[in-house]
């Protein structure tokens, strides 16, 4: 199979770059330059071509990568005092031995 080939990509791969490519040209982007981001898009959310894998209900759509969830809720003042004053005490504690 020569290089840059497209039968090994479903119909849905396809669909998608479709739509990906016609988004590209309305912002005013070359047909070649918006078919190349388009097929580069879609294969890194769904890894490539065809995959020979078992099970229907496997989604496709991978998000790119960023914060995995919610950013950590920062202790009060309170709670972050106590935990210096215990810790404090424990680097005391351990010096003294």
């Amino acid at each position: 199979m020569p290089r840059g080939d497209k039968s090994s990509h479903t119909a849905k791969q396809k669909r998608k770059v479709e739509h990906i490519t016609d988004s590209y040209e309305n912002r005013g982007v070359s047909e070649g330059e918006a078919s190349r981001r388009a097929w580069a898009t879609v294969k890194s959310e769904s890894g490539g071509g065809k995959k020979s894998v078992g099970g229907g209900g496997i989604p496709t759509h991978t998000p790119p990568v960023g914060r995995a969830g919610p950013r950590e809720k920062r202790l009060p003042q309170a709670e972050r005092s106590a935990a210096a004053e215990k810790a404090a005490a424990t680097r005391k504690r351990n010096a003294a031995k």
